[in-house]
C-alpha cells in the first residue's frame, strides 16, 4: 500500500492483523459482532481501554470494547488514543509530526486543533519516533475506522508520565464528542491460572478507578491507564470489565499467557446502563 507524503505508515500490518483491505475489514466486523454476543448497554461508553496485541490474541477482547461505541458512529468528533512506548524511552506524551495515520482501511487525519492545543502543556511534545515503530496506537485504528468511520484522532505514545499530568492532559481535550481509548494489555507471561488471578486483581482496581493499586506488571500501559483512571475518578465516571481473557483462551498454550482486558467507562447517571453488562 502507498503512503500519502506526511502521513505516518502502517508497522505492523501484515503481522499483528491483515494488510488486505476487505480481509481485514471482514475480520474487524466479525471480531465486533462476536463481543456483540454479550449483553449490551443502551448508553455507549465515553472511553475504552483495549489490548493491542496481535488480532489472533487479543482481537476478541478489542471487539467486546469496541462494539460498545458502534451508536456513537457519526457523534464522536476526534479519538484520543494513548498508549505505552515499547521501542523508545522518554518522559512525558509523544505527539507525531504526521498529519495522518494510514493504515489498510484508510487514513485517519490527526486532529491538529486539538494537538495544538496540548503542545502547550509541560508534559506534550511533539516526536515523530515514538510513533514510527508504535504498534500500540496502530492496532486500534481498524477498529476506530470499522467501528466510527475516518474519524480524527488524537495520538500519544506515553513514556515516563505520572497519572495527574495525563489526567490534566486529558481534561485539556476531553468533550462531550471525544472517545478516549486507553490501548493496554494485562500481564505477561505468567501461567494461566496466575494470569487468571492477577487480571483479576487489575480489572477490580480498575473498576475501582484505583490506579494507585496498579503496578507495572499488571498492564504493560499502566502509566497511560493510571492517567485515564485520574481522570475517570475526577469526572466521576463508572467504569466496567466487559471482558477479561488471556492468551491461552484466544490462541496459543496455557503455559506463559498474556492477559487482555476490554474495559468501558460511563459518565455519571449511566450507572444502570453499565451496572446491566455485568461481568
Amino acid at each position: 500500500m502507498s503512503t500519502r507524503p506526511g502521513s505516518r505508515a502502517p508497522a505492523v500490518a501484515g503481522r499483528f492483523y491483515p494488510d488486505d483491505p476487505e480481509e481485514l475489514e471482514a475480520l474487524v466486523q466479525g471480531l465486533l459482532a462476536e463481543g456483540a454476543r454479550g449483553d449490551g448497554s443502551p448508553v455507549p461508553p465515553v472511553a475504552l481501554v483495549a489490548p493491542h496485541a496481535g488480532y489472533v490474541y487479543s482481537g476478541p477482547v478489542a471487539g467486546s470494547a469496541y462494539r460498545l461505541v458502534v451508536p456513537r458512529r457519526g457523534n464522536v468528533r476526534r479519538v484520543v488514543i494513548l498508549g505505552p512506548s515499547h521501542y523508545v524511552a522518554f518522559r512525558g506524551l509523544a505527539l507525531p509530526e504526521s498529519v495522518a495515520f494510514d493504515t489498510p482501511l484508510g487514513e485517519h487525519p490527526v486532529d491538529e486543533e486539538g494537538a495544538a492545543a496540548l503542545e502547550a502543556h509541560p508534559l506534550v511534545q511533539r516526536f515523530q519516533r515514538a510513533h514510527t515503530q508504535e504498534h500500540s496506537l496502530e492496532v486500534q485504528l481498524p477498529f476506530l475506522r470499522v467501528a466510527l468511520g475516518p474519524v480524527p484522532i488524537l495520538p500519544l505514545v506515553t513514556g515516563e508520565a505520572e497519572a495527574e499530568g495525563i489526567a490534566d492532559v486529558l481534561a485539556a481535550v476531553w468533550d462531550p464528542e471525544t472517545l478516549v481509548v486507553v490501548s493496554s494489555d494485562l500481564s505477561h507471561y505468567l501461567s494461566y491460572d496466575r494470569a487468571r488471578e492477577a487480571d483479576r486483581r487489575t480489572a477490580d482496581a480498575v473498576e475501582r478507578l484505583e490506579g494507585d493499586a496498579l503496578g507495572p506488571h499488571d498492564a504493560c500501559g499502566v502509566g497511560a491507564l493510571r492517567g485515564l483512571l485520574e481522570a475517570a475518578r475526577r469526572r466521576k465516571l463508572t467504569a466496567r470489565c466487559v471482558d477479561l481473557r488471556n492468551s491461552g483462551d484466544t490462541e496459543g498454550s496455557r503455559g506463559r499467557v498474556v492477559g487482555y482486558g476490554a474495559f468501558a467507562f460511563w459518565e455519571p447517571g449511566a450507572e444502570s446502563a453499565a451496572a446491566d453488562l455485568g461481568r
